[in-house]
């Protein structure tokens, strides 16, 4: 049974007010069996109950009630509140075929095989398992000839009628939910003229009925429009729609969240996170979207106005912390939602009127966080249809009118333990997919939008990674490498870095006499095979181990880099993919410098302070673990390099013999205990996460202590330290190779001016 929506209203709205309602709520009758309930306020007027049940099982026959006078909806005493099992739609709705085995319900782990008639072929799934999210898996089957028609059969969903049998052009198919499922997605889908079907794949819920966090992140990811800003599509034959990120364009993206009390403090938190995360990832390209942010109850309380991006006022870090700093603390009960998009249209006028004909170029994309509950200011549906006029430009044609379309997309996230779907769902607007996700939780979205940015069309862009907690070290660090040098003795292990699909950095020493690159391997997943060979390994011309053994140096490591050319490109994906290297107009742009940048701009930003931290990896059982270290500069150099004379084989009493400016400085326990680099770390990437982009500042090179007696985090002790090769102290190697545009086998870089 559900609330009473009228009736909610009417009395929530005269709590609004000021007046009083005796609560006559106890604690009676309203137990659970096989679950438990939580309280929002006790047994207070206004209180929420909301029931819990294990995996695999509901609450029945209500989800939550409200302490109003009384509990609604009351509890029923010839219907005991229980945990009953999930129950999926029934999937005995398919034409020309059978499903095995005939039951009367269907429930959680029941498995469901389809087989369709002689003369009819199969599309879809042919065995299905019942979803403890109240879904059967895999696809709606289809039994079809599809011998006739424009557009293909579009099928019955589970739970679902259809009438219309026709599908030539213009036949319309009609769905409606049986007994007490609801729709999802179109009622009504028309064929057109290429062989498509208007609108959305109808599904048919149960009020339990959630999308799970892969089925959302699958969902949005192909349905946002394939170009959010003025990017051209580099494959034209990609199924999936995605936000695909340029370096140009407008887009504006109007954010809200509903903190009314019907939303969890916690849901409100895991939200914001998520918030933060979108915004957080795009910005790690170079696309700057104007941003409008709202959280909202009875009232709208404004984080972020688009118009401060419009008067370049904005400083994205400053919008974070004001995200990060919002308190739902104090929040009322009442749910406005159509002021929300009264606000956001306001905005739009105004963008639109600064704009002028460049509006019309403009792409804007809603992401609304809601449970529906309008509760004041009236239904949102005629500010919705204000927006899309403005956005469609007032086009009736219906052609003119789908030429617009791609310029707004409205999603809803329903969230909440009792979501009003009927409110919701009409105010959604998009093409190319789903636009309406109900979800029981929000707790992984921040991995949600992290995957939708379609990293295929930003293969230029240099130290993308996944900055939360992941499964894979290969989303966390895509460009490390591992190399292997086998020619007379033992193995030897090194760290790289790919700096180009072409091209990983190391250091010289990795590499000794005699050494061809046919003994040279680099190992690096893709995708399309793990280990590389090799076609060329360069060092700078400049290493040389012996070229201070006179001076007391026995092996002498300054210009300690070399760099690895492979014998084919690896291919760019979220799992593989270049650091990021100083001097080169891609650091720029990862750095956001506008305008003509120079080396010196990005060396004062990267390396701000005496003390900088940094960090480079190891070789673990599982894969690579980070070190953390800082580098010592300015003042605290010359205590830091002292230490260089208690190396084996240094035998000179000034440390800048063996230790020239073209090295960094970390180690001991002054400041901070760092970690120590061990046998096999050597030429690894020492780097620094800036702004969601990893920049790569210098490469490990030698220690003055072995304190590690196997691979791992060792820590150092007071007079160990270890020596890095400044990166920007070897640009006029790293260009001479990587910036190399005279010859045409490879992409080459584009370095900076000092």
């Amino acid at each position: 049974m559900e609330i009473s929506w009228s009736l909610f209203v009417v009395i929530s709205s005269f709590l609004l007010m000021g007046g009083e309602v005796q609560s006559d709520c106890s604690e009676d009758g309203i137990g659970i069996q096989g679950g438990n309930y939580t309280l929002s306020k006790e047994l207070q007027t206004g209180s929420m109950l909301v029931y819990h049940c294990p995996e695999d099982y509901y609450p029945y026959p209500a989800l939550i009630r409200m302490c109003q006078d009384k509990w609604r909806p009351p509890p029923k005493r010839f219907t005991p509140q229980s945990c009953r099992l999930v129950e999926c739609p029934d999937p005995n709705v398919l034409e020309s075929g059978s499903v095995s085995p005939p039951q009367e319900r269907y429930y959680v782990g029941n498995v469901t095989t389809y087989e369709c008639y002689s003369g009819y072929a199969m599309r879809g799934s042919s065995r299905r398992v019942c979803l403890n999210n109240g879904k059967w898996s895999g696809r709606t089957t289809i039994c079809s000839r599809d011998t006739t028609g424009i557009c293909a059969d579009p099928g019955i969903p589970p739970g679902a009628t259809r009438t219309g049998s026709i599908f030539e052009f213009n036949d319309v198919v009609e769905y409606h939910c049986n007994g007490k499922l609801f729709l999802v997605g179109s009622q009504t889908r028309v064929c057109q003229e290429n062989g498509q079907w208007t609108g959305k794949e109808p599904a048919c819920y149960y009020k339990y009925t959630y999308d799970t966090p892969l089925e959302v992140s699958e969902a949005f990811g192909s349905a946002i429009r394939e170009s959010l800003t003025a990017l051209e599509s580099t494959d034209d034959t990609q199924d999936g729609r995605i936000i695909r990120i340029s370096k140009n364009g407008t887009l504006n993206i109007y954010i809200a969240v509903d903190i009314s009390e019907s939303i969890k403090k916690d849901q409100v938190e895991q939200a914001k996170k998520a918030v933060l995360q979108l915004i957080s990832k795009i910005s790690s390209f170079s696309v700057t979207p104007n941003y409008e942010i709202i959280f909202f109850a009875s009232e709208a309380f404004e984080i972020v106005n688009i118009l401060d991006f419009l008067d370049d006022g904005v400083d994205l870090s400053a919008v974070k912390k004001k995200l990060i700093e919002f308190s739902a603390d104090g929040r009322n009960h009442g749910t406005d939602l159509a002021n929300v998009f009264k606000k956001f249209l306001e905005k739009m006028a105004i963008i639109q009127i600064r704009a002028g004909e460049a509006f019309k170029e403009h792409r804007h994309v809603f992401l609304i966080f809601t449970d529906g509950g309008y509760n004041i200011g009236g239904s949102p549906a005629p500010t919705v249809s204000r927006i899309k006029n403005m956005v469609y430009m007032n086009h009736t044609s219906k052609h003119e009118k789908e030429n617009r379309e791609e310029y707004l997309d409205i999603y809803v996230f329903a969230i909440g333990e009792q979501i009003l779907d009927n409110d919701l769902q009409p105010l959604t607007a998009g093409t190319g997919g789903k636009h309406y996700f109900r979800m029981k939780n929000i707790n992984n979205l921040k991995k949600t939008f992290d995957e939708i940015i379609n990293e295929e069309d930003v293969k230029g862009l240099c130290g993308l990674h996944k900055d939360y907690e992941v499964d894979l070290d290969r989303e966390q660090y895509p460009w490390y490498a591992f190399i292997t040098v086998q020619n007379e003795g033992a193995p030897r292990k090194c760290f790289g870095s790919l700096v180009t699909p072409e091209f990983v950095l190391t250091a010289a020493h990795c590499f000794k006499f005699g050494d061809e690159p046919r003994h040279v391997t680099v190992e690096i997943n893709d995708g399309q095979g793990t280990v590389k060979k090799v076609i060329d390994f360069r060092e700078h011309p400049k290493y040389d181990v012996n070229a201070k053994v006179k001076e007391g140096v026995k092996e002498f490591y300054d210009y300690d880099v070399a760099l690895i050319q492979l014998e084919e490109a690896v291919h760019i994906s979220s799992l593989v993919r270049p650091i990021c290297i100083p001097c080169t107009q891609e650091t720029s742009d990862a750095l956001q410098l506008v305008g003509a940048s120079t080396c010196k701009q990005q060396e004062q930003l990267l390396l701000t302070t005496h003390l900088e931290k940094l960090n480079f990896l190891t070789r673990s059982n599982t894969g690579v673990s980070e070190k953390d270290v800082f580098a010592k500069l300015g003042n605290n150099r010359k205590e830091c390099i002292k230490h260089a004379l208690d190396a084996p084989g240094v035998d000179t009493t000034n440390p800048e013999v063996a230790v020239t400016e073209n090295f960094l400085c970390t180690g001991g326990l002054s400041h901070h205990r760092d970690h120590i680099a061990c046998t096999g770390d050597s030429g690894g990437a020492v780097f620094k996460n800036y702004e969601h982009r990893t920049i790569q500042i210098g490469v490990v090179s030698w220690g003055t202590k072995n304190l590690c007696t196997a691979r791992g985090m060792v820590e150092s002790d007071e007079t160990s330290r270890d020596f890095h090769i400044n990166l920007f102290r070897v640009v006029p190697f790293l260009k001479s190779v990587l910036g190399n545009d005279t010859q045409n086998v490879y992409a080459s870089l584009k370095f900076l001016s000092e």
